[in-house]
């Protein structure tokens, strides 16, 4: 991986993390259901009022990945319970795949569980969603089929989890 630095972003980076998320998840063909998702994943300057978010930064300044870092109970929680942290909304430039940055970004979220104390991470993703999948098991990440959902009739979540 190129040089890449983590943190949250500045309010001048927040519509290219929004790019950035739509572009994934574009480029991967998950926008195709058409339920206005897009939207969500562009307003990131909602998202930080609500939740956590780090971005990827290159040597160029550019933001190549983005993740929400969400509690239970929150807004964007979808299936955290207490003592555990949940990641939404993870993307990575299409221009930079390949290069660690999904990778780093989910071990920030990880320090970021630590640092609250917290031992138990938490991630939905859609059920075609396989390269991050992929991406998860390697990392340690197991299916928990219990928290499976839909949020439309045609869309299927699941879910996984990791102990720290």
């Amino acid at each position: 991986m190129g040089e890449v630095e983590i943190r949250p972003p500045r309010a001048e980076e927040y519509a290219a993390a929004g790019e950035v998320t739509v572009q994934a998840y574009e480029a991967d063909g998950h926008l195709a259901d058409d339920v206005g998702y897009d939207a969500k994943l562009r307003d990131v300057a909602r998202r930080a009022e609500a939740a956590e978010v780090l971005v990827a930064v290159d040597a160029a300044r550019n933001v190549v990945g983005t993740v929400t870092i969400v509690r239970p109970g929150s807004e964007y929680a979808e299936i955290s319970r207490p003592g555990e942290l949940e990641f939404r909304m993870l993307a990575v430039a299409p221009s930079a795949r390949g290069r660690g940055v999904g990778e780093a970004l989910i071990k920030a979220v990880f320090d970021r569980a630590r640092a609250l104390g917290l031992r138990k991470v938490v991630l939905s993703s859609l059920d075609r969603m396989h390269s991050a999948h992929r991406l998860y098991e390697r990392l340690g990440f197991t299916r928990l089929a219990e928290r499976d959902w839909r949020p439309f009739p045609h869309i299927s979540l699941i879910a996984y989890q990791i102990d720290l």
